[in-house]
């Protein structure tokens, strides 16, 4: 069983690796849109209507996507005052009641999002000509990869491998 969730950490320790490229390179090509866009507004004097809706659209990806490599990576804020007067085996109830809810708030990007992009499929992003549904798509998947990360690190603390390596007993980051 130990086997299992080590290859399932690689498996998803790529898929994370694979969201942040894509948050990277969402983030770069927002960058090169919005030069455009200033460059054409005030060089050119004709400002392109595709540029900032498109922008918005990749915003979405590399803020979600990224948000769940920063559920998987423990980088978001977090209250950690407890973790360091507590003992260990606390510690390792309150991360799995911290990983429940950050999974529940992940179900509900799903579920949420699907309802959005459902509501909104059949209109149409005017200058981009795509469904409106699909500015909600980042939700959809971010929800499911922070859904991924969530419970790799419950069922990696329930198989006993190191997740809370973090946090030693003394309290001190490494």
């Amino acid at each position: 069983m130990r086997g299992f969730w080590l290859g399932a950490g690689r498996v998803l320790s790529g898929l994370a690796r694979l969201a942040l490229w894509i948050s990277g390179a969402g983030l770069t090509l927002m960058t090169i849109i919005i030069f455009w866009q200033v460059f054409s507004r005030y060089v050119l004097n004709r400002s392109p209507s595709w540029t900032e809706p498109f922008s918005v659209l990749l915003m979405g990806w590399f803020i979600f996507l990224g948000a769940a490599v920063g559920v998987r990576e423990r980088t978001h804020l977090g209250f950690d005052v407890l973790l360091y007067v507590l003992p260990v085996s606390a510690k390792a109830v309150l991360r799995s009641i911290s990983d429940l809810v950050v999974l529940a708030f992940g179900a509900g990007m799903i579920v949420y999002g699907v309802q959005l992009a459902r509501l909104t499929w059949n209109t149409v992003m005017p200058s981009l000509a795509l469904p409106g549904g699909a500015s909600f798509l980042p939700v959809i998947l971010g929800g499911a990869l922070v859904c991924l990360f969530s419970l790799e690190r419950l069922a990696g603390r329930f198989a006993g491998l190191p997740v809370d390596a973090d946090i030693h007993a003394t309290g001190e980051e490494p």
